[in-house]
């Protein structure tokens, strides 16, 4: 006969097999969800304070940036080797070969890494997002959390409990950077592993979900750019508004890619080998670039372009046809150097900037629907998953009569990419795996 209260060896056994199972993959979705949120505000903090000095002092970015440029890239590879970048290749990488790559790219040295040094780039005014850095930093957290599993279930499966592990801390980072658990789901699928295992699908989705709940508990329904609105009356140009910006985005993402991938073919050798020998004098010299642009167009390529972003889709911020080849420059410049930054939110941007400049070819089309259609098509071309590109727009949305147009834009531009290069994240994971 059993005591009041008695807990028999068979229920504590479950109990903690449920805890293994679930416990920490929801506790590490938790803690991720809050990191991002804390993330996020440290972000548009230092953004805010970039944007007051740089307005009382127009020229202190020329002297600013290439500082911050050079002292980033210094602690960078002084102290932070593998934060560099979005961070969405070395997930890739450590999704490919986690028994080898994790230990080195998802540690806690990273993730502060991480997010001490966009802080740095963006108090600097350099172009960049921080969404893949959530993510980076999501799956680091998570990735550290098999240290409370038993030796013996690290070692079974060769590495998978590290694999779910990573890739449930980057899904849920990418849920709760843009409040959108589907784009979560959508993302872990197309683009981290290309596939869905049945077996941590369940475990996955609500990993997601936590993350999720707790950016929306901290900082309310919001959707990331606002409430995109769309009535439904549709003109007979749509059609070819769709193809055209379709063509165009996937152009100029392919292009973005091409660069991105191929630096020793279009950079001249005297830079390749500055920025081999002396990165920090080339971070200085990005850093500058950065600035000159940023000064000439009037400070709209500082930063992530957010706040451009929403101003177009509001109607209170007019900005001409150049944004968006300012914009990618200015985005170019911030990469070369390594600076640790995302993609996604300067991509937003971009496209927003070319549905924009369309509008003056397509002036029967509603402004809100061509810049949605050029954000969808200029991320689906960059990071050729189109299918998390229309996730992540369509959940911003208000109404679903723009459903079809911005899928067949996505796909468009993604096909039109890879004529000029492949997966970004992908050629770029290749170099950490090519290393370990």
């Amino acid at each position: 006969m059993r005591t009041p209260g008695f807990i028999d060896r068979r229920t504590l056994l479950r109990v903690r097999r449920l805890w293994l199972h679930y416990g920490i993959f929801w506790l590490g979705a938790i803690i991720t969800g809050l990191v991002a949120v804390m993330y996020a505000r440290l972000i548009d903090f230092g953004y805010d304070a970039f944007l007051h000095v740089s307005a009382l002092y127009w020229w202190l970015p020329l002297l600013l940036t290439p500082a911050i440029g050079a002292f980033g890239v210094w602690l960078t590879r002084r102290f932070f080797a593998g934060s560099e970048g979005s961070g969405i290749p070395q997930v890739i990488a450590v999704l490919h070969d986690g028994r080898e790559l994790g230990p080195r790219l998802l540690t806690v040295r990273i993730l502060v890494g991480k997010i001490a040094l966009s802080f740095l780039s963006i108090l600097g005014g350099f172009t960049i997002g921080r969404e893949g850095p959530t993510i980076h930093v999501g799956a680091a957290l998570m990735y550290s959390l098999r240290r409370f599993y038993p030796a013996r279930l690290r070692s079974m499966g060769g590495g998978s409990l590290e694999r779910n592990l990573a890739l449930a801390g980057a899904a849920a980072g990418l849920s709760a950077a843009f409040n959108a658990p589907l784009a979560g789901v959508v993302f872990a699928i197309e683009e981290l592993t290309r596939s869905f295992e049945q077996r941590t699908s369940g475990v996955l989705i609500t990993a997601i979900i936590f993350a999720g709940v707790v950016s929306l508990a901290l900082q309310g329904n919001y959707t990331y750019f606002g409430t995109i609105n769309v009535d439904g009356h549709f003109p007979d140009s749509l059609a070819l508004a769709v193809v055209l910006l379709g063509a165009v985005t996937g152009l100029a993402g392919g292009v973005f890619c091409w660069l991105l991938v191929n630096t020793r073919r279009w950079m001249p050798a005297v830079l390749v080998n500055w920025r081999q020998f002396h990165p920090v004098g080339f971070g200085a010299a990005c850093g500058l670039f950065i600035a000159v642009v940023g000064v000439i167009a009037g400070g709209h390529t500082f930063g992530s372009g957010y706040a451009e972003a929403r101003g177009m889709l509001e109607g209170s911020s007019q900005l001409g046809a150049s944004y968006p080849l300012a914009k990618m420059a200015s985005m170019v410049g911030s990469y070369l150097p390594g600076a640790p930054g995302g993609l996604f939110a300067p991509s937003l941007a971009i496209g927003a900037g070319i549905g924009n400049a369309l509008h003056l070819v397509f002036g029967s089309l509603q402004l809100p629907m061509l810049i949605a259609l050029g954000m969808v098509g200029y991320l689906a071309a960059v990071t050729q998953s189109p299918i998390t590109a229309f996730v992540i727009v369509i959940e911003m949305i208000n109404g679903h009569s723009l459903v079809l147009s911005l899928m067949a834009t996505a796909l468009i531009s993604s096909q039109v990419s890879k004529l000029f290069a492949p997966p970004l994240y992908e050629a770029l994971a290749e170099k950490y795996m090519s290393k370990g």
